[in-house]
């Protein structure tokens, strides 16, 4: 074996700008990201902010998004009240809607779609969780603090308890 055919071969590539990745722009990042999932409008700047370079202007880009109608606070609002109503209670949702920087009016609209049927869902999270009714106060509190703490209302956090209690 020739020498030189050895250390040709053997030959490394030439280095590549940056972290070995080709650097994709702003628009496909974003894109990417919509199509994983919805997005808010505020949770998209806050994920794209720490790529915006030279150039790039983040509030136009998510401008001409909102246009295109790939990016829609009122969608992810319907995505998260789907993916979460199953499992949590209105406070937790809408306080999880706040923290994406939803407006108000979007808020009290996600509240209304809500309020309809949060005893039912209360009831439906409470069967899954216990086999039983509560046999005692001890037993009454533990149920209601979960209910609690999975964001249901008293009112429906009561309504779930005592339907549990009437068909035992």
């Amino acid at each position: 074996m020739s020498t030189e055919f050895h250390n040709r071969s053997h030959a490394t590539p030439p280095p590549r700008k940056g972290r070995g990745k080709p650097t994709i722009s702003l628009k496909a990042r974003a894109l990417r990201y919509l199509s994983a999932r919805e997005h808010s409008r505020a949770e998209l700047t806050r994920k794209l902010a720490p790529y915006v370079g030279d150039g790039d202007n983040l509030e136009t880009l998510l401008d001409e998004l909102e246009v295109a109608k790939f990016l829609s606070n009122e969608r992810f609002s319907e995505s998260l009240i789907n993916r979460r109503s199953a499992r949590f209670g209105n406070s937790r949702i809408l306080h999880e809607l706040r923290g994406h920087g939803l407006t108000a009016e979007a808020i009290a609209d996600a509240k209304v779609k809500l309020t309809h049927d949060e005893v039912a869902r209360a009831a439906e999270v409470w069967r899954r969780k216990f086999t039983h009714p509560p046999a005692n106060a001890t037993e009454r509190a533990k149920q209601m603090r979960f209910l609690q703490q999975r964001g249901f209302s008293h009112g429906a956090i009561q309504a779930a308890i005592r339907a549990a209690e009437k068909t035992d």
